[in-house]
């Protein structure tokens, strides 16, 4: 039996165009509703998290920053499990290569992050990856945005903490996601779902892809497994 959910946001709950999908509101709120805890989990700020907890429904949970940070409930403390010191050296020397090339990083909210850094896909992943290969840092691409992230930080790890101060197992959650970035977490949880548009290696490790994609994937997802969860 399943306990919670745990689902991505954007390419998960939203349409194409990034506008959350009145279908996977609905099926959050059947289960909020049955008592079943929701968590969200994205790459995007903790405050960005917040606000979207509030006007979906959820408990205020959530992991952001592509697990550097993550909270239980609206009252909770924000863990910080990342160390962004060491995001804004890799960003340095990526800013010093490409600065004098006339192409200047698009930073995306650093000044709400915590444990990470992030900027938009202008500029080709795999060549980041060559520039920082002697920085202790993870590039992660979402297909939304380039993160820099420390090492050993994803979704999954914080699942595991989370759960922890849920006082749940991580094989307690049904895990719903897209991207690469998701693929700890689908296989972190107890039961992880990829999304018809999802990313083929994401597809690789679920234990079922939905028939339908985006956000009607979402839901699709949330009927097949309604059965399956408990209430508080």
């Amino acid at each position: 039996m399943l306990k919670a959910l745990l689902t991505d946001i954007d390419g998960t709950l939203t349409d194409p165009s990034r506008r959350i999908s009145t279908g996977s509101i609905e099926a959050i709120r059947s289960l909020t509703d049955r008592g079943v805890r929701v968590v969200l989990a994205s790459g995007n700020t903790s405050c960005f998290m917040d606000a979207l907890c509030k006007t979906i429904g959820t408990d205020g949970t959530f992991i952001a920053e592509n697990g550097g940070v993550f909270r239980t409930g609206f009252t909770g403390p924000l863990h910080i499990t990342g160390d962004q010191g060491e995001c804004k050296d890799a960003l340095e020397r990526l800013q010093a290569y490409y600065r004098p090339k006339g192409r200047e990083l698009e930073l995306f909210n650093p000044t709400y992050r915590f444990a990470d850094l992030a900027f938009a896909r202008t500029v080709p992943v795999e060549e980041v990856k060559i520039i920082l290969r002697d920085h202790p840092v993870q590039v992660i691409d979402t297909g939304y945005a380039i993160h820099l992230q420390s090492p050993g930080i994803n979704k999954g790890t914080a699942l595991v903490a989370l759960a922890q101060e849920m006082g749940l197992s991580p094989a307690d959650f049904l895990a719903v996601g897209d991207s690469v970035n998701d693929i700890q977490m689908l296989r972190t949880a107890g039961t992880g779902i990829a999304v018809a548009n999802a990313h083929p290696e994401t597809k690789a490790v679920a234990d079922y892809v939905t028939e339908k994609g985006y956000g009607d994937g979402f839901t699709e997802a949330v009927k097949k497994y309604s059965s399956y969860f408990l209430a508080r």
